[in-house]
């Protein structure tokens, strides 16, 4: 689960970790009462979506209004913000079609001495989580990771004991922080560490890290994204949810009990099981086709659940073909075929159905399927499965 900067913001502040003074703003009058509560002569008007590179981002309609801007004035603060809201910001990260900002953060202006780059991630390599930082922090950190990862340095920390002081000198020492900015550093990094863990993030991003004229170390943005398997312990986190930044079908997904993820290609896939899934979608990529989704619907999925992923596979409208390849250990066969019948006769395929079914009930299951009126394509195999499913979408 993603939230907003200034969410994110909100959750640091109340760790105590430096963040600058904000208020958020849903028109443009609230933006310019913001800037004038914040009481400055200089703020910062950000757009609030979930998607990285807003400072470099432009808006759809109107490519010289960037996603983040400097401001002098409530009335440019409320300009800048009429400029975003209800726009479409193009980012690296939204894909073209942009997405919607509905809502902006105006921020405090400070004095920056230098900014740098602070991000914990999980390492499964070696089991911890793992604190990184840079002194190329910035709108172009993912160009220093592509081509001089040696400046992004690294320090696994064990989620009990946190980060310790040794390591937070040795960061210091290859970032060139000194002075009184050394013990700011070591309660910014430490309680930023201690936080990743106890809210179980799977990410925690502070681009840039500013180090202020007066040596302090500040969070000028902050990114935050959870595990959706712990949220059962942080019903405060599932509040700062929202849903019209997150992608319909998955929403409507994840209501259903179901694992999907939008991709862009063309061919659906319906799998039991993370597994197969990737290798169904390796397969289809391997035979030259392109995989529109992931969608796993487990191991103890029912007929309802199974007709609720058709309705989404088929509301695709990228969709020219279905491939369903279940391998049933808990998993019925016979369970799929009748939902494959059910959503037949409720939804209708108006795309190729290719079916490869293995495992537990698996000949009474292709029985149904044979018996029944769905026009379906079956298949022996996988590697036979994906040369069908190719070949349909492509026909």
């Amino acid at each position: 689960m993603k939230i907003h900067e200034f969410q994110a913001k909100e959750l640091l502040r109340k760790a105590q970790v430096a963040v600058p003074e904000g208020m958020v703003a849903r028109t443009p009058a609230e933006a310019a009462a913001a800037f004038k509560e914040l009481g400055g002569s200089l703020a910062v008007v950000k757009a609030q979506i979930h998607a990285g590179g807003r400072g470099k981002g432009t808006i759809k309609s109107n490519p010289s209004q960037r996603g983040v801007q400097l401001v002098k004035s409530a009335d440019e603060a409320a300009a800048v913000a009429g400029n975003l809201l209800g726009h479409e910001l193009v980012t690296v990260q939204t894909g073209p079609e942009g997405r919607t900002v509905k809502q902006v953060f105006v921020e405090a202006g400070c004095e920056i001495a230098r900014e740098l780059y602070l991000g914990i991630v999980i390492d499964r390599a070696c089991g911890l989580p793992v604190l990184m930082a840079s002194s190329e922090g910035g709108m172009n950190i993912e160009d220093v990771a592509a081509n001089t990862p040696e400046l992004i340095f690294k320090e696994a920390f064990d989620p009990d004991a946190g980060l310790q002081a040794y390591q937070v000198r040795k960061l210091c020492y290859r970032l060139g922080i000194t002075g009184k900015s050394v013990r700011s550093a070591d309660a910014f990094m430490r309680t930023l560490c201690k936080l990743f863990v106890e809210l179980d993030c799977s990410l925690a991003e502070i681009n840039p890290l500013v180090v202020t004229a007066d040596g302090e170390i500040v969070a000028l943005d902050a990114k935050m994204s959870f595990d959706d398997n712990a949220m059962f312990r942080h019903p405060q986190l599932r509040e700062l949810r929202d849903l019209d930044e997150e992608d319909p079908a998955e929403v409507r997904a994840g209501e259903a009990g179901l694992s999907y993820v939008q991709l862009e290609g063309n061919i659906g896939c319906l799998v039991n099981g993370a597994g197969l899934a990737m290798s169904t979608m390796d397969l289809i990529k391997l035979h030259g086709g392109e995989p529109a989704n992931f969608l796993d619907v487990g191991g103890s999925a029912q007929v309802e659940q199974v007709t609720e992923a058709f309705r989404i596979l088929l509301g695709d409208k990228n969709v020219k073909a279905v491939l369903v390849n279940i391998f049933g250990g808990i998993m019925r066969c016979t369970t799929i075929a009748s939902a494959i019948v059910e959503a037949y006769k409720q939804v209708g395929f108006n795309v190729p159905l290719v079916v490869r079914l293995e495992g537990t009930e698996v000949e009474e299951g292709r029985k149904i399927l044979s018996e029944s009126d769905v026009d379906i394509i079956p298949a022996l195999d996988l590697t036979d499965a994906a040369n069908k499913v190719v070949a349909a979408a492509s026909a």
